[in-house]
């Protein structure tokens, strides 16, 4: 319902305009809602019988659940402060699939390897310290790593990580054997 006033007022809505886009609004929401959710056979909804539908709220209720809903739909959730580490056996994973990649130092084709490898070393080391069995039970490749990352420092620049090669390679090669005398971990 609208009406119009003097041109300088342009055109005012009433209250009743207000809570028919509310529910408007609300309607949508709830209609992308329910598109998102699948339902299985023993969620399907019982047959409708052809008996009247009960009368609905005061429109009043309705308004102010529209607007509600709208509200709640608009706002962002909330998103962990980090994503948590992945597990030991994701993370050996993605370094085990390096295992039959390499590249020459000097040729240009080591930045992606090393790059790589150098990431998976360094997830899979925060896997291992998360790990619920506990950093003392992943003893051996945490050493490993550590001497490798002590060595890197902060520098990841392709021609660093190639003077480190031997270095990087053989931390992935030990901690594929380690892990293979400890298959509860992957498997």
């Amino acid at each position: 319902m609208f009406v119009r006033t003097t041109a300088r007022d342009g055109i005012r809505r009433s209250t009743a305009a207000r809570g028919l886009r509310a529910t408007a609004v609300a309607m949508l929401a709830a209609a992308a809602l329910a598109s998102c959710t699948q339902a299985t056979p023993q969620d399907a909804a019982p047959p409708r019988s052809s008996a009247p539908a009960a009368p609905s709220a005061a429109p009043v209720d309705n308004a102010d659940q529209a607007e509600q809903a709208a509200s709640e739909a608009t706002q962002e959730p909330a998103l962990p402060a980090e994503p948590a580490p992945e597990a030991v056996r994701d993370a050996f994973a993605t370094l085990q699939a390096t295992l039959n990649d390499t590249c020459t130092p000097g040729a240009g084709d080591c930045a992606y390897f090393l790059g790589r490898v150098t990431r998976e070393l360094t997830e899979l080391d925060e896997a291992m310290r998360a790990d619920p069995k506990g950093p003392g039970h992943f003893k051996q490749p945490l050493a490993d790593m550590k001497a490798l990352f002590a060595k890197l420092g902060t520098d990841r620049s392709t021609p660093h990580l190639e003077k480190h090669f031997t270095a990087i390679v053989g931390t992935r090669d030990g901690i594929n054997t380690w892990m293979q005398d400890h298959p509860d971990d992957y498997r």
